[in-house]
């Protein structure tokens, strides 16, 4: 399998709010790297091409979306979910280490760390 690193952005079957239902989208590890290396599920934000709306609290720009394997600016939200491993369908690119900053900066807001 595969080992996947926080940052990285990788293709899955996001779990909509209510559970009932998936899309498949892109998402950003956040969970450790050891964390990673140890389980088989993996801690997952998702991610939008939907910039026009304004930010939300939990939410960050993707600056180097290209690096990220983004087709297009892409927004990090503050939907979170924990994921089985085997349902990655492809690793896309990771976070620039700007981005992976700008990503830590955002979790520390969101969960009042």
């Amino acid at each position: 399998m595969t080992p996947y690193k926080k940052g990285d952005i990788i293709l899955v079957p996001f779990p909509f709010s209510d559970q009932t239902f998936s899309k498949k989208r892109p998402a950003v590890v956040i969970s450790s790297d050891v964390y990673n290396s140890r389980y088989l599920d993996i801690i997952i934000m998702a991610v939008t091409s939907n910039t026009q709306n304004p930010l939300r609290t939990g939410e960050c720009l993707i600056e180097d979306y290209a690096s990220a394997g983004l087709l297009k600016p892409s927004v990090i939200k503050s939907a979170i979910s924990s994921i089985d491993k085997s349902l990655i369908l492809k690793k896309l690119g990771a976070l620039s280490s700007g981005d992976l900053d700008l990503l830590d900066k955002t979790l520390k807001e969101l969960l009042s760390l």
